[in-house]
């Protein structure tokens, strides 16, 4: 008994201790169900988000990428953060604040940043006009690490309109190629995966 209680404890602390936990998203996406195999890469990636509601969110992952992004914007925009303000930033995921924003929302405390309606990122038809934010997020992210893979991660009830904004913004820098982020879905019967 004592030797399965020792084997017990050392499994949970393994599983505690390699566990990575996920930092609260800017908005719950319901993403639609396809039959596809292929996975999102999990490292080098740049998620743009498409809410329900037309909200367009956006996060990488790597924290030391997220702060080079946000120094290449604030040089962009002439615009300064605090190291404070840099570390709350390099902890988010993801996140839907204009720039004129970021910097009063990263001083807010925690819990009403949880609370906070973000308000989205502008984006416009055109994907190339000057209040169009995503595209200096997406050019400044690929700036901070030019190996960034693009994945879109638009909600099941989101329209057309919003997510062709996004594309516009893509296509205006020359970007065509990206992942698109489904829930998995069994395959019906008798169905095989193309082979390419």
């Amino acid at each position: 008994m004592t030797a399965m209680t020792d084997v017990a404890f050392l499994l949970l602390t393994f599983f505690i201790l390699t566990a990575k936990f996920r930092s609260q998203d800017a908005a719950a996406i319901e993403t639609p169900s396809s039959i596809s195999g292929i996975k999102v890469p999990e490292k080098d990636i740049m998620t743009i988000g498409l809410g329900r509601d037309g909200k367009v969110y956006f996060g990488i992952d790597d924290a030391p990428n997220r702060i080079a992004m946000l120094d290449n914007i604030a040089e962009a925009k002439g615009i300064t953060f605090t190291n404070k303000e840099k570390k709350d930033f390099s902890l988010m995921s993801n996140f839907g604040v204009p720039i004129n924003q970021l910097k009063s929302y990263l001083n807010l405390p925690k819990e009403q940043q949880a609370t906070f309606k973000q308000p989205g990122i502008p984006v416009d038809s055109t994907g190339a006009a000057a209040s169009n934010e995503l595209k200096d997020w997406v050019f400044n992210a690929r700036k901070a690490n030019n190996d960034l893979r693009i994945a879109l991660k638009g909600d099941n009830l989101a329209k057309f309109p919003e997510f062709k904004n996004v594309l516009a913004t893509l296509q205006a820098q020359n970007i065509n190629k990206f992942n698109l982020i489904t829930g998995s879905e069994a395959p019906p019967a008798g169905w095989k995966a193309s082979s390419e």
